[in-house]
């Protein structure tokens, strides 16, 4: 009678490099074991690592950093403040101070975000998107003369919120252009 050993390797034969040892296939025969022999199942459990791995570190949760074209970072920076400039009309009924306050991180974000072939964008960006969300909240007569005329005197009334976002933005941008071109220097 013969034997039938479907799914079962020989003793002396060793699992392949960076493939996990199969499983053996379950018998048609009832009478067979189910369970792998003793020497099977020790030598799944001590398979060795694969050349070239590197050993599983824990996972650190970090803080998302995408990467905006100059493009992208523009349209996230006034779409971010149109929206904070509509949300501070709702709730704090248009406070220049609060869109100032706010401006500061979007600045920060804008600057940050931006990837290191566009950062000089940042800082042309943020002005503009200041002045973008700025008309929710600048306070005019009826009209777009009106509007305009709000948006103006906003404008001049805060004009240490956009110089002061400007100025983070372009240092941000300074120092991650400068660390971006030694970065160049010592690959090239």
């Amino acid at each position: 009678m013969e034997q039938d050993q479907h799914g079962t390797r020989p003793p002396n034969e060793r699992p392949r490099r960076g493939k996990p040892p199969s499983s053996p296939a379950p018998s048609a025969h009832p009478a067979a074991p189910s369970s792998p022999l003793p020497s099977q199942a020790r030598r799944r459990t001590t398979a060795r690592p694969v050349r070239g791995a590197r050993p599983a570190q824990p996972q650190v949760r970090r803080l998302p950093d995408p990467r905006l074209t100059g493009l992208g970072s523009g349209l996230f920076c006034i779409a971010a403040m149109f929206l904070l400039g509509c949300l501070d009309q709702l709730l704090f009924g248009a406070s220049p101070t609060v869109y100032g306050v706010l401006f500061l991180p979007v600045c920060v974000l804008t600057a940050l975000w931006v990837r290191a072939g566009d950062v000089l964008t940042a800082p042309v960006v943020v002005p503009i998107a200041f002045a973008v969300g700025l008309l929710p909240v600048a306070e005019g007569g009826g009209g777009p003369a009106g509007r305009l005329m709000g948006l103006v005197t906003g404008l001049a009334t805060q004009a240490g919120w956009l110089y002061g976002g400007t100025l983070v933005a372009g240092v941000l941008v300074l120092v991650r252009r400068v660390r971006w071109v030694r970065r160049r220097r010592r690959r090239g």
